[in-house]
């Protein structure tokens, strides 16, 4: 009989289906609708330009988060820290997977402690937003940031991979007082994440409302969590089931315009699709403080390449703002150098 959990295995699951399958919905993230009008004679030096800013409070030199990915099994402690490492070296940002497997065993704690490699960075720990509908409460979300020394706390959303995952928590009534309850009691900022759907207008709305202080809007056209559940499917029929998702979503581009309209002056992360340093160059230009990227860094990790593409991302968003004229990330949002295509 083995003696891995339920949890442990499903991470694993999570991580080898999504190194070794096709888990892209068929949405685009919606950064193909948008163009930066090229500015011919930028009146500035290319070594002058600057990526750095701060968000929550915590300082980065590249406007990038390591999305939350993985943990939760003593064989995936070796991605988290290469992963931190690599945010430490190029001053990106990193949010370890959910920590709930670590508060169910504490042997797994291990898993996600990535602090001793990475002590300049903004780090962000997570659990569920499910799981305060299931017994845990302010105490277990104390316990996760306490754990890796974190900076804030993403709740996670992700309703629909819970309704196609054979052993999710689907039960999310009255879910939203039980966040505003740990957002009055937690000592560090709150994050509300959602896993790929994108997040509406009215939703951030009442996230920010009940204490909520930064929102990824985490949209369609990256990894689709139903395909991943696809994949974990016991039968055809259920198979059938997550299937049925892959064209669900907001594009990323457009939850970030939504959510930015609905709670301005509220920090964002976009996520979601993020694949070169002109998307995220995109993304800044649309409001997001940070832009998260999962799928193409797990797989950097497996080479040990990530610096590399941290790296690349880094110096291909400084060219674009070059291009743009834009010498600081301030300077690159909201500037009318961003235009959406005529569809």
């Amino acid at each position: 009989m083995s003696d891995v959990s339920p949890t442990q295995q499903r991470k694993r699951d999570h991580v080898a289906i999504n190194l070794g399958e096709d888990v892209a919905g068929s949405v685009a993230s919606g950064f193909e609708r948008y163009a930066f009008v090229p500015e011919a004679l930028p009146d500035l030096d290319l070594d002058d330009v600057r990526s750095d800013g701060s968000f929550l409070g915590r300082g980065y030199r590249l406007p990038i988060l390591i999305s939350s990915m993985t943990g939760g099994a003593a064989d995936l402690a070796r991605i988290n820290r290469t992963l931190a490492e690599a945010a430490q070296a190029t001053g990106a940002a990193m949010g370890v997977g959910s920590q709930r497997a670590a508060l169910e065993d504490p042997a797994l704690a291990a898993s996600f402690k990535v602090r001793d490699v990475a002590p300049g960075i903004l780090l962000l720990a997570n659990l569920g937003a499910a799981q305060l509908n299931t017994g845990y409460g302010v105490d277990a979300c104390r316990r996760a940031v306490d754990m890796i020394e974190a900076d804030g706390l993403i709740l996670h959303l992700n309703a629909l991979q819970e309704a196609v995952q054979p052993e999710g928590d689907t039960r999310w009534a009255g879910l939203l007082g039980r966040i505003e309850a740990v957002a009055r009691a937690l000592d560090v900022p709150l994050v509300a994440k959602e896993v790929g759907w994108g997040i509406s207008g009215p939703t951030a709305r009442r996230l920010v409302d009940a204490g909520v202080q930064a929102i990824d809007v985490a949209g369609a056209g990256g990894t689709s969590w139903s395909q991943v559940e696809m994949h974990r499917a016991p039968s055809d029929a259920a198979r059938a089931v997550a299937a049925a998702f892959a064209g669900w979503g907001l594009p990323t581009a457009e939850s970030l315009v939504e959510v930015r309209a609905a709670v301005p002056g509220v920090p964002l992360i976009a996520s979601g699709g993020i694949r070169d340093g002109v998307d995220i160059a995109k993304a800044v230009a649309l409001g997001a403080s940070l832009v998260g990227l999962a799928g193409p860094l797990l797989k950097a990790a497996q080479t040990d390449t990530v610096v590399e593409a941290l790296t690349t991302l880094g110096r291909t968003l400084r060219i674009a703002q070059f291009a743009v004229g834009a010498g600081h990330l301030e300077e690159l949002c909201d500037t009318p150098a961003l235009r959406r295509r005529p569809t």
